[in-house]
């Protein structure tokens, strides 16, 4: 057994103690341990079984009562390490940033998105310094980036009657709803299809996955509506084409299961705003409200957000011999969804940050 006669007097005492409530507190390891061990040898404990009890060994123990012997407590703080300076400076990040939310069109290169090649020649050209891809990923990701799959916004997307949404009809909707005491409800329509749909998954390299399918191309139809501020789900399914007289026959069935003014909110399919449907509404004006979406703006739609859920959680990666076995999966989703009123209200996130502000 390795023995070091060490004595403290109380003021090294209290010092080391100190010290090592601050080395907890900023959870560095090594300088408790190394405290630790210099309070264990004034204790009178043997070094192997500090050793083993701290998991280190005896030369650590050594350095850390040289480190005490030569300058007191301070000396047991760990040391920073200076590291390697950075090739940009902070206001060079900043700045590069700025360029990269602008987007690459803005500074001079050549589609919507930033590749990483693209961002590396803007910063040698900017900045005089050159990044390998690898460095270049996890300097973006500490700025704040990420890499992320670009997503299509439609060409047509009117702008101004976007903000005017926002700004004016949706204040709007709420205030109609709270003096009428209505619904509100947004709706659209989703197909599934038999022949099933695929997305990422885990599998062996170079063996890729294979899901099973019948081929068919056949789909069934779903018309659904998600209510603002109960998070209540309401769908029906249909078999054939979907057209102003089956959406009329969901919207009958939906006003027969309450008894409130609904506050429609549908985007511009045409059958949606077709003189048929024109009739319809003018003729159930007492029981509903209709309100027309931007064009190209499904983001604004929350129940989209939905779809997606239920394809995720009910056929991808699935396989469905008959179509009622897809039929069957669907409706079973519907019914699981039409019980989840919390999930669905937390697809309206968006709107309630709306109404916050």
């Amino acid at each position: 057994m390795l023995a070091f006669n060490l004595k403290l007097s109380r003021l090294q005492q209290v010092e080391l103690e100190d010290q090592l409530a601050t080395a907890e507190a900023k959870g560095d390891l090594s300088e408790v341990k190394r405290i630790l061990a210099v309070l264990s040898l004034a204790g009178g404990q043997f070094a192997d079984d500090i050793a083993e009890i701290l998991k280190v060994s005896i030369e650590t123990i050594r350095q850390a009562l040289c480190r005490f012997l030569l300058g007191g407590a301070r000396e047991m703080q760990s040391k920073s390490r200076p590291g390697r300076p950075p090739k940009t400076t902070k206001s060079q990040r900043k700045q590069l940033s700025k360029w990269i939310t602008m987007g690459p069109e803005k500074m001079g290169f050549p589609g919507f998105c930033w590749r990483t090649p693209m961002i590396q020649h803007l910063v040698f050209e900017k900045f005089g310094v050159f990044y390998s891809a690898r460095y270049l990923s996890e300097l973006l990701k500490n700025m704040g980036f990420s890499y992320q799959k670009a997503t299509f916004v439609a060409d047509k997307r009117d702008e101004k009657s976007r903000k005017k949404w926002l700004k004016t009809d949706w204040p709007e909707i709420l205030q109609v709803a709270k003096k009428k005491d209505a619904h509100i409800f947004f709706g659209d329509e989703s197909s599934f299809p038999q022949w099933g749909s695929l997305s990422y998954t885990w599998a062996m390299k170079g063996q890729q996955p294979v899901v099973k399918t019948c081929g068919s191309r056949r789909g069934y139809k779903v018309f659904g509506l998600v209510e603002y501020f109960t998070g209540k789900f309401l769908a029906k399914g249909h078999e054939g084409k979907l057209n102003a007289e089956t959406y009329q026959e969901f919207l009958k069935d939906v006003m027969k299961q309450t008894r409130k003014h609904i506050i429609l909110i549908q985007d511009n399919v045409p059958y949606h705003t077709c003189p048929d449907m024109q009739v319809f509404f003018y003729e159930h004006k007492d029981r509903i409200t209709v309100y027309q979406l931007p064009v190209y703006s499904p983001d604004y739609n929350p129940i989209e957000k939905l779809w997606k859920k239920i394809k995720e959680k009910g056929i991808h990666l699935c396989h469905f011999p008959t179509f009622d076995d897809l039929k069957n999966k669907v409706n079973q989703m519907l019914s699981l969804f039409g019980n989840a009123k919390k999930e669905v209200l937390s697809l309206f996130g968006f709107y309630d940050n709306l109404k916050i502000t």
